[in-house]
């Protein structure tokens, strides 16, 4: 399965750049190719004038066409997505998440923000093609302590919601782009 994850928070040290590798993790061992996109590392100017002729966004857009999965992951700021993230979808083709499987993640500093996914991420989505949509996960700041050492700890319920989100993929067999659709018979 080839997974491209989608970072969007403008912050380097991230809780939802955090929870977006964590959910990667998670599923170690079901991909033969992953390619990682931290949007605020991609060249602004190129990104801000929608050049995607330039060959870091033409990569970019590329690993999301040819995924079977694409995790992105954004803080929710006012209640929706990251402005970060809304540049680099106006960049991809209409079609771009058809037939691919998509998990929303998002961070937020309260629950207030949990509905942001629902109304504000998943319309975009589908407008750029996606039908298959994961539950989305959403985590409050407090759900994501600060580890001494660097990075975050989850709480358990997190885990566990995350851990829900993925369970779909546990059977999901991608579809080989290469081979043609089997013939029915009757």
């Amino acid at each position: 399965m080839h997974i491209t994850s989608l970072s969007a928070s403008p912050s380097e040290r991230s809780r939802s750049a955090w929870l977006t590798q964590f959910a990667l993790t998670r599923l170690e061992g079901r991909d033969t190719r992953r390619d990682d996109i931290l949007v605020r590392q991609l060249p602004a100017a190129a990104l801000l004038a929608a050049d995607v002729q330039d060959p870091e966004i033409a990569a970019a857009v590329q690993a999301i066409e040819q995924a079977d999965l694409v995790v992105i992951g954004t803080p929710i700021y006012k209640a929706a997505y990251s402005g970060l993230l809304k540049v680099f979808l106006d960049l991809l083709p209409p079609d771009a998440l058809r037939d691919k499987l998509v998990l929303p993640l998002a961070t937020g500093g309260s629950p207030a923000h949990f509905l942001a996914l629902d109304y504000a991420l998943k319309p975009v989505l589908s407008a750029l093609g996606a039908r298959h949509v994961l539950d989305g996960v959403f985590a409050t700041d407090a759900q994501l302590h600060r580890h001494e050492a660097g990075g975050f700890v989850p709480e358990p319920d997190l885990i566990a919601r995350l851990d829900r989100a993925l369970a779909p993929l546990a059977a999901h067999t991608p579809r080989m782009r290469s081979q043609p659709e089997p013939a029915l018979s009757c």
